[in-house]
């Protein structure tokens, strides 16, 4: 299998199982979300060290000791993506998994947004275009909901977020989830003692089914980021943002088809104006994409031809 296939098949599994999330955290009940989200964190720890361990990589930990400002930069992420983990498991637990799909797909143009307000980028016209489209989306879902739609927002800016930190620091998929995990394992383990010592914990209470899924939720966090990250190694970053659809297309159809949350049609009008918003910031990305490409085929050509001593042509006399 060539390296691109390979990328396109862990590319549709890690997204294919985001899509699917909310089924998996529908079972947890009668767990709450933050302790669902606390038990996310523990077991992910446990998951990503046994891996490790497997592949004999635990120097890195000495590496990162003595960089402060990386392990800086790994709490801000660890702090993102618990904010973005701990409102996701709270929309689905409280049947708002439609509200929670349209986070995923105004990710992309709030990234582009923190873009041009942290990293000072200028957008192309057809950028400015679809960040308008995108508001005005906003704006009619919120008209339809009678607020804000909140959960979508900190869902886009939280992950938003976490993929800017993620960016800047450049560390490995599982080094990067250990870490960031491990940062928020002990705010985590207080909390379950807590809530054990107030006789609310689920854990070992409900059944041994329950138990086990929430034991699994360290692999379930895992696996897709790992399965991402071999993507991103192999794809294009046009074919990557592609695939990025495929989570909040399967989630929003959980929520309608499966979970049966309200489509009105005032809704359904925001969530077009999202999709056109996609539809015309992709097409700009791939157009963008194929020039960039185009120039880098021409530049040898024209550094050999620049290169070329005068008076000698590149046909034969």
């Amino acid at each position: 299998m060539t390296p691109l296939r390979l990328g396109y098949l862990y590319g549709f599994g890690a997204y294919l199982l985001w899509g699917f999330i909310p089924i998996y955290l529908k079972l947890l009940r009668p767990a709450g979300p933050m302790e669902i989200l606390a038990h996310r964190i523990i077991w992910s720890v446990v998951f990503v060290a046994l891996l490790l361990a497997a592949l004999r990589n635990v120097g890195f930990l000495r590496s990162l000791a003595r960089r402060p400002r990386t392990l800086a930069g790994i709490v801000v992420a660890a702090a993102l993506i618990a904010v973005n983990w701990g409102t996701y498991i709270y929309g689905v637990n409280s049947a708002r998994v439609v509200e929670t799909a349209l986070g995923y797909f105004i990710n992309p143009l709030v990234s582009v947004l923190l873009g041009v307000l942290v990293l000072r980028e200028r957008l192309r016209p057809a950028q400015w275009v679809a960040l308008g489209v995108g508001a005005a989306a906003v704006a009619v879902l919120t008209v339809d909901y009678g607020r804000l739609p909140y959960l979508a927002l900190i869902l886009a800016a939280s992950f938003a977020g976490y993929g800017l930190a993620k960016k800047r620091l450049g560390l490995p998929a599982a080094e990067g989830l250990f870490v960031e995990s491990a940062v928020l394992a002990l705010p985590a383990l207080a909390y379950l003692g807590w809530l054990a010592s107030r006789g609310g914990s689920t854990f070992g209470e409900v059944s041994a089914g329950h138990t086990a899924l929430l034991v699994a939720a360290g692999a379930v966090t895992a696996v897709p980021l790992l399965l991402f990250a071999g993507a991103a190694n192999r794809l294009p970053l046009t074919a990557l943002g592609m695939l990025q659809y495929v989570a909040p297309v399967l989630q929003l159809g959980c929520g309608v088809l499966i979970f049966h949350e309200p489509m009105p049609p005032a809704r359904l009008a925001g969530f077009t104006l999202v999709w056109l918003a996609l539809v015309i910031f992709s097409l700009d990305a791939l157009r963008t994409g194929r020039r960039t490409r185009a120039a880098a085929r021409r530049r040898p050509l024209n550094h050999r031809t620049a290169a070329r001593p005068a008076g000698i042509s590149g046909r034969r006399s």
